[in-house]
């Protein structure tokens, strides 16, 4: 995996406004591991990634997270995608409910039930959960770690037969979500492919020296980027874990460009990859002045794990207190959803993304469009936390807390003189410049979510 040399040809150039404006997108994914859809709820690896951000510290040793059984996170992950490399590691949980559940069948057996669940699969409900939710761009998997392709590949896996759809699933999930305006991108994972590599990986240190680097692979999969490129022109170039250094990427990142001139590219082809970065089930404390977008999933794993309940399902109101932080120092959030087999997404994952998208439906100025402030976070007098944003010259305050007393103020902002403020979603009620010294919350309105926003025309000063 490369490290950004400096021979590198420089690809900086200004980020899309399009990805800047859209702070909202939906991974989805969905393959043979939506089969067996089982992995621990252990939830060592996601706090991991939590502190260090992108992925585990390549300096540190991790031999003091091993479980009681002496398994590393990376063996016990929540990520019910990871069941491949579990299973293969004996005694381990998944290796255990694989022979109590399914006896001698293989990873590979699921091929059939997986390709039997798709014949039922429409595209259609997806998009409409995806634009109901309020998302701005959708990122299927195109193929993770088992090497297993969504797509009817012209260039099929040289080591495992007939491991791919025969039906586009890509192509027409693009034509659902692009017919309702939003933008589509493409996920596949370059730097892990199970079928090229030795399993398992046993230590989540090992994880970054797991990319192939042989010839067979680097042509493997530029070939399958280009491909992706050229079929679904897609919005994001999102890769995976790390990227051979013989496919020469920044020969693919010119080409796409050319191919698709707003289209944006993440950083885990190589560090220092050109638009933006992406930390996992991470946040940052501030702005940093490069665009960042966290990813994680609704619960603890992206594809769909059947052990998961509404208890480990990130609520529609905790989603948009993380969206509304997020976006308020700098960041979009894309958020993972995993259907089942069949391509159905589970209750509690479907109500709450319809959650924040209701919420978004009526506070959506202070999200879409906007950028970071002077500050990104404050509290009230009262002690209440806000996030701000900025959107055409107006400050955008979202309460993430309410006033016991419905009485508040924003002691920090001084305001114009001709400066007047009005709750999003309120009945039209506005306060004039002195209102913000004794700010009156609205009351809690049935069918109207949480949290409020006050919008403030024009955007203050600090004090």
């Amino acid at each position: 995996m490369s490290d950004s040399p400096s021979d590198r040809p420089d690809l900086a150039r200004p980020l899309p406004e399009w990805f800047d404006d859209a702070k909202f997108g939906v991974m989805i994914t969905w393959g043979l591991y939506s089969v067996p859809a089982w992995a621990p709820l252990d939830d060592r690896l996601v706090k991991l990634l939590a502190e260090h951000g992108d992925g585990a510290d390549k300096n540190r040793s991790y031999a003091a997270d091993v479980d009681a059984d002496g398994f590393d996170p990376i063996v016990t992950t929540s990520y019910s995608e990871w069941y491949l490399n579990s299973v293969s590691v004996e005694g381990s949980p998944t290796w255990r409910h694989h022979r109590e559940t399914y006896g001698d069948r293989t990873y590979a057996d699921f091929r059939a039930d997986f390709a039997e669940a798709v014949d039922a699969w429409s595209p259609e409900p997806w998009a409409e959960l995806c634009a109901a939710a309020g998302a701005r761009y959708v990122v299927p998997l195109a193929k993770h770690h088992d090497g297993f392709l969504m797509w009817p590949s012209r260039t099929p896996n040289p080591h495992r037969a007939g491991w791919a759809l025969e039906r586009d699933v890509l192509a027409e999930l693009r034509a659902s979500v692009e017919a309702r305006g939003i933008r589509f991108g493409i996920y596949y994972s370059g730097g892990i492919d199970w079928t090229f590599a030795h399993l398992p990986i046993l230590r989540a240190d090992d994880v970054a020296r797991a990319v192939p680097e042989s010839a067979e692979y680097a042509g493997y999969a530029d070939a399958h980027w280009r491909e992706l490129v050229e079929r679904y022109e897609p919005a994001v170039l999102w890769n995976d874990i790390g990227y051979p250094s013989a496919a020469e990427p920044e020969k693919l990142f010119a080409d796409y460009y050319a191919a698709v001139p707003d289209g944006v590219v993440n950083e885990r082809f190589y560090a220092g990859t050109p638009d933006f970065v992406t930390p996992e089930y991470a946040q940052r404390d501030a702005p940093t002045g490069a665009k960042w977008e966290t990813v994680r999933g609704v619960g603890l794993s992206f594809g769909y794990n059947r052990q998961e309940d509404a208890s480990w399902t990130t609520s529609g109101p905790d989603l948009v207190e993380l969206l509304a932080d997020v976006v308020s120092k700098g960041g979009n959030l894309l958020l993972g959803i995993g259907p089942d087999a069949a391509g159905r997404i589970s209750p509690e994952q479907d109500a709450a993304l319809r959650e924040l998208g209701a919420w978004l439906a009526i506070n959506g100025d202070a999200v879409y469009r906007t950028r970071s402030w002077h500050v990104a976070e404050d509290r009230t007098a009262d002690g209440l936390r806000v996030r701000y944003t900025v959107r055409d010259g107006d400050l955008y305050a979202t309460f993430l807390d309410r006033p016991s007393s419905g009485m508040s103020a924003l002691p920090r902002l001084a305001l114009a003189a001709d400066a007047t403020c009005e709750w999003l979603g309120g009945d039209g009620t506005r306060c004039d410049r002195e209102g913000l010294s004794t700010l009156s919350v609205p009351p809690v309105r049935p069918g109207v979510p949480e949290p409020v926003v006050l919008r403030i025309s024009p955007a203050p000063d600090l004090r």
